[in-house]
């Protein structure tokens, strides 16, 4: 039996989603449960009362949080997502990493309009993802970031076509793709840009490819994204994010994150012994 803290998303990062997020972490420590491991859930403004742990299991994505996930790593302790991998996620780097590794991502300029993004954090508000028109509005809208005190942007032309989200669990079978426009379900309302989806025809296994690599180059594990499918069956990433809900597919996922987590705590049991 092993010890398993699993760590609460603070709220302020799971806009119109807290429920879904929390439902998720409670899902994977009860099939950890039913595996025999001891969990303990905590939220992320309440780290200190947590104590020792054989692995850390965390949606959280404050500073101190991913401090103290570091510290618990060079202590031994294995933690899914890594800490590293978090700060990774923010979107100014993370569309960094994949417009440098050859992962295809949304061109710089266009003629259908343009996304700003705010880049530091994930998005904590409607206000922090906005669609302007044209350079006019763009540059407007910039402005009202740099107001609110937010440098740090990414700012990608419009792609038409599908909106499709894709969650994974890298080094597992685990990956799934939906059209939000199918079901109406909707963090911000942003999806309606795109209007209704037409499901063009797209390779998943090579956007399962582009997802893994993705995930790879920052050291995550569990992640999800966005992805705009062209009517040439072209796709474009336009978010990449650490641990989402999997609301569309909870059990599933809650499934193949137990296996690769047990994986890693059996992997870690072996490196243990063969140190004693």
């Amino acid at each position: 039996m092993k010890k398993v803290i699993a760590i609460y998303r603070a709220e302020k990062f799971s806009p119109n989603s807290v429920e879904k997020d929390k439902a998720i972490m409670d899902a994977v420590c009860s099939r950890l449960q039913a595996k025999g491991h001891e969990t303990t859930a905590v939220k992320e403004e309440q780290l200190g009362e947590c104590g020792h742990a054989d692995m850390i299991l965390t949606m959280g994505r404050l500073g101190s949080t991913l401090n103290f996930l570091e510290e618990q790593q060079r202590l031994g302790t294995t933690v899914i997502n890594s800490p590293e991998g978090v700060r990774a996620c923010a979107r100014a780097n993370i569309d960094s990493v994949m417009r440098s590794n050859g992962i295809p991502v949304a061109p710089l300029t266009g003629n259908s309009g343009y996304w700003i993004k705010r880049g530091d954090e994930a998005a904590q508000s409607k206000d922090d993802v906005v669609f302007a028109a044209d350079e006019t509005e763009r540059d407007n809208k910039i402005a009202v970031f740099a107001a609110r005190g937010i440098t740090q942007i990414v700012v990608t032309a419009h792609v038409m076509g599908d909106l499709v989200k894709f969650y994974g669990v890298r080094g597992t079978d685990f990956f799934r793709t939906y059209y939000p426009g199918d079901d109406g379900v909707s963090k911000f309302g942003d999806e309606r840009v795109n209007g209704k989806p037409a499901h063009y025809e797209f390779d998943t296994a090579h956007l399962k490819a582009d997802a893994e690599k993705a995930a790879s180059l920052i050291n995550i594990d569990i992640y999800g994204g966005d992805c705009i499918v062209r009517e040439d069956g072209s796709y474009a990433i336009i978010d990449f994010n650490d641990w989402p809900s999997f609301s569309r597919c909870r059990e599933e996922a809650a499934e193949a994150m137990a296996e690769i987590i047990c994986k890693k705590m059996q992997r870690y049991k072996k490196q243990k012994e063969t140190y004693e």
